[in-house]
């Protein structure tokens, strides 16, 4: 794969944690290319280092070894400052637990990293407005979280992640609690808003309802990458 199409670049990823005297390898020499454009999906039993990749990969986790290159950038090498720079321009992250704020509206959470990147408060909650209309929120820019029904919270957490136009999302499991058409709806939601400027999106994910709308799926098991595919469609088309 052409390097100048790369979003993500893994070499030899190694992460071991240390609980308790015990040392536990979640990383074992990982190898993985993710392309521009590209919806890669991690899939695999719990335990198996999904989590602990997508954290390296955005920024979050330091490896023990090994190299992880973001749009051609070494993150283990950058300072804390210029790591934090760098995701706050880049990387979208969009959590299980979606992580809102509930003493703020679905806009002021939307326009957190905006503030965070330096814009002013009015602007910042005018974007988010704007994105929040995308997600199909339009009308719920107001309501805090506890208003919110599971679907609409993952919306804003979707919105709070592209605000910024991060060129990488990452999301952890989506759909994990999401009813069928729910989860569908935010997957058809992802695929055409993160994608549509050529942006990269990884998903880590246990929910096989979704997995028609990965590019590919790279299995995970005991720290490795053990497979690679293509999914159906993709084959078809």
């Amino acid at each position: 794969m052409n390097a100048s199409s790369l979003a993500v670049r893994c070499q030899n990823l190694v992460k071991v944690y240390d609980t308790g005297g015990q040392k536990v390898t979640a990383l074992n020499g990982v190898n993985l290319e993710i392309a521009m454009g590209e919806l890669m999906m991690l899939v695999g039993p719990s335990g198996c280092g999904k989590t602990t990749l997508i954290s390296v990969i955005a920024g979050i986790l330091d490896q023990d070894s090994g190299c992880c290159e973001v749009f051609g950038e070494d993150l283990l090498n950058m300072s804390n400052q210029r790591k934090l720079d760098f995701r706050a321009r880049n990387i979208g992250f969009v959590f299980q637990a979606f992580n809102l704020l509930p003493s703020l509206s679905a806009a002021e959470n939307v326009s957190v990293p905006l503030i965070i990147n330096g814009m002013k408060r009015s602007d910042a909650e005018r974007r988010a407005a704007a994105v929040l209309e995308q997600v199909g929120l339009g009308a719920r820019t107001t309501a805090l979280s506890s208003q919110l029904s599971g679907g609409q919270q993952q919306r804003v957490a979707i919105a709070r992640a592209l605000v910024h136009s991060p060129r990488l999302i990452v999301c952890d499991e989506p759909t994990s609690s999401l009813d069928h058409q729910t989860g569908h709806n935010v997957m058809t939601l992802l695929k055409d808003v993160a994608l549509h400027n050529d942006r990269a999106l990884v998903i880590v994910t246990h929910d096989a309802r979704i997995f028609d709308f990965a590019d590919r799926i790279a299995e995970m098991d005991d720290g490795h990458i053990v497979k690679v595919q293509e999914t159906r469609d993709k084959v078809k088309g």
